[in-house]
């Protein structure tokens, strides 16, 4: 495939993957005193909600790049990812004030990405 080609479909496909990851990332540098609560369990619905975003889009490029990929390796690739960039995500927020690593956090994001590459179909 010509570069022309290629370029409309890595930004289509792979720029909100990238944006989402810029989100999240974003988020995570938020002291923790400046969150506001705003219902209970709060943490986990944003944690399922954005990496279910995320993974979905990542899902979505992985088809939309590579054509003849199968739906189980996209939806084990989609989980891995997830879980190497929550991984990477708890261990920003070490870094943050009135932040705290988390396995459970990991865990949260890591069913968010089974459901967003899920969704994806």
């Amino acid at each position: 495939m010509p570069a022309s080609k290629q370029m409309p479909i890595a930004i289509k496909f792979w720029l909100p993957v990238l944006l989402c990851m810029g989100f999240i990332f974003y988020a995570s540098s938020i002291p923790g005193s400046e969150i506001p609560c705003l219902f209970p369990l709060q943490d986990i619905v944003f944690h399922l909600f954005i990496y279910s975003i995320l993974c979905f889009f990542f899902s979505r490029a992985l088809k939309n790049t590579y054509l003849n990929i199968r739906r189980a390796k996209i939806i084990v690739f989609t989980i891995i990812f997830g879980i190497i960039y929550a991984a990477s995500d708890e261990l920003h927020q070490a870094f943050v004030p009135y932040r705290s690593v988390s396995g459970f956090d990991v865990f949260i994001d890591t069913m968010g990405s089974l459901v967003g590459s899920l969704i994806y179909r």
